[in-house]
Formats: C-alpha cells, sequence, structure tokens
C-alpha cells in the first residue's frame, strides 16, 4: 500500500489579522500545513481558524523587529522536520502623518520590521529553498511602492525597497527551482489604517477598500503561477497602481498628496 504524500508547508507572517490572514487561509483551503507567525494575541483566533480548515498549524509567537525573535523564527522553521515549500513575508506596518511630526521610533520600527526583517528572514528561507533546488517566495509589497507618498514617506519608501528587493532576488534566483513574486495591494479593508493613524484622510475614511480575501486569492494564485508582480485587488486599484508606475515621480506624489494628506477626509 502506498504511503499517502505529506501535505505541504508554507510559512506566513503577519498571520493574526488583514491580507496576512486571509493568506494563511488560501494555503489551508489549497491543502497546506502552516507556521503561522504574528506577534499579537489575533493569532490564536487565526490558528483555531486554519485549524478548523483541516491545517496542522503551528504559531510562532513572534516581534520581528526583533533579530533574536526572527532567528528564533527561522530555527522553528527548520525544526519542523520537514521542508518549506512556501514562505510568505508579509508583516508589515505603517505611520500616516507630516514627517516633521511623526514619532521617530514608530518610523524605525517600520524600517525594521518591513525592510530589515524581511531581509533577514528571506536570507535563511532562501538559503535553504536553494539548497533544496524548490521553493515559492510571496512577498507583500503594496502599490504604495510605486511612486513617492506624501504623509507616509517612510512606509511607501520601505514598500520600496521591498519591491526592488523581491525583483532583483527573482532575477537572481533564475533556473534554481525557487520563484519569487511580489504581491502589490490597494488600499484595503484591514487594520493598517487604524494602526498606523490614517483614518482621518481620505485614503484611509474610504469605504471603496478591496476585500483583503479578494487580495490574498489573486496573491496566492500568482506565487502559484511563479508572477513576478501581483497587482491585486479592484480593477480600479490594479489601474492605480499601474499609472503609479508610469507617472513621473513628481506628478504622481502631487495626486497622492491630497489623498493622504492628515484631516483630508473632512474635505
Amino acid at each position: 500500500m502506498t504511503a499517502p504524500t505529506a501535505r505541504p508547508l508554507a510559512l506566513v507572517t503577519g498571520a493574526s489579522s488583514g491580507i496576512g490572514r486571509e493568506l494563511a487561509k488560501q494555503f489551508a483551503e489549497n491543502g497546506f500545513d502552516l507556521i503561522a507567525a504574528a506577534e499579537d494575541v489575533e493569532l490564536d483566533d487565526a490558528v483555531e481558524e486554519l485549524r478548523g480548515m483541516g491545517a496542522t498549524v503551528a504559531p510562532v509567537s513572534v516581534d520581528l523587529t526583533r533579530p533574536d525573535d526572527v532567528e528564533r523564527l527561522a530555527a522553528a522553521v527548520r525544526g519542523a522536520g520537514r521542508p518549506l515549500d512556501a514562505a510568505v513575508l508579509n508583516a508589515g506596518v505603517g505611520v500616516g502623518g507630516a514627517f516633521v511630526d511623526t514619532d521617530l521610533d514608530r518610523e524605525l520600527e517600520i524600517v525594521d520590521l518591513n525592510c530589515r526583517s524581511t531581509v533577514h528572514l528571506a536570507k535563511r528561507v532562501v538559503q535553504d529553498m536553494v539548497a533544496r533546488g524548490e521553493g515559492r517566495i510571496l512577498f507583500t509589497s503594496s502599490i504604495a511602492s510605486q511612486a513617492p507618498e506624501p504623509f507616509q514617506a517612510v512606509y511607501a519608501a520601505s514598500k520600496s525597497f521591498v519591491q526592488f528587493f523581491a525583483l532583483a532576488l527573482r532575477e537572481e534566483l533564475t533556473d534554481t527551482g525557487v520563484t519569487v513574486t511580489a504581491l502589490l495591494p490597494g488600499p484595503t479593508e484591514t487594520e493598517f489604517f487604524d494602526r498606523g493613524d490614517l483614518t482621518d484622510t481620505k485614503l484611509g475614511a474610504s469605504d471603496k477598500k478591496d476585500d483583503p480575501a479578494l487580495v490574498a486569492r489573486q496573491g496566492y494564485e500568482g506565487l502559484m503561477k511563479g508572477e513576478a508582480s501581483v497587482f491585486a485587488g479592484s480593477l480600479s486599484s490594479k489601474v492605480m497602481g499601474k499609472l503609479s508606475a508610469v507617472l513621473p515621480d513628481s506628478l504622481a506624489g502631487k495626486a497622492h498628496k491630497p489623498m493622504t494628506r492628515p484631516g483630508s477626509a473632512e474635505d
């Protein structure tokens, strides 16, 4: 009698809520087991939901702004006793407001989480996948990566870093058996706007944000197809992202400014 084939394994960071949680659900629905990483208490609820979908889930509570926690997560992946088939580097934060007024510590947290920890964890994941000659990596970027974002200056710059890091890594890994995909969501209905003090902006107050489940499904499908970049969400979000990419930076920055300016929701 033939032994049953083991289920593939995926790692998802920022898996407790928003796009990360929906991405984890996509993997669970498609027969993956999961290592689900997050910092907040919502991780327990997410793990229960994922297990209810039939996945075996190993939760790892980590603060990825801390290098020791990144190493602890990498050790948990390596200690799973099975190969990692897919990695979703999704954890990220943002802060809105005028740079002259915003809190420096919060902006350095953006750099630590969105940039430094992404490079750190990617190094561990990529080395193991390339050694095995197989694997898929999804980086959560943003359409904010495509142009300057006044009043989200550090966040947008961090996502530009993630986007170009992902595309460069993809090119490096050609013919290794490892694919790299960047996911570029538009404004999505998550906790991001509350956590980033953006609810008083036109962007944050909009009732036309995308469904995170739709974004996650499109991201998962793009990852499985081996696509380079996935502009995800509604048609308008996809158009917004692609238009930002081709507009001169000076024009794109001016176009975004009225949407992200503090207090613009009242205009």
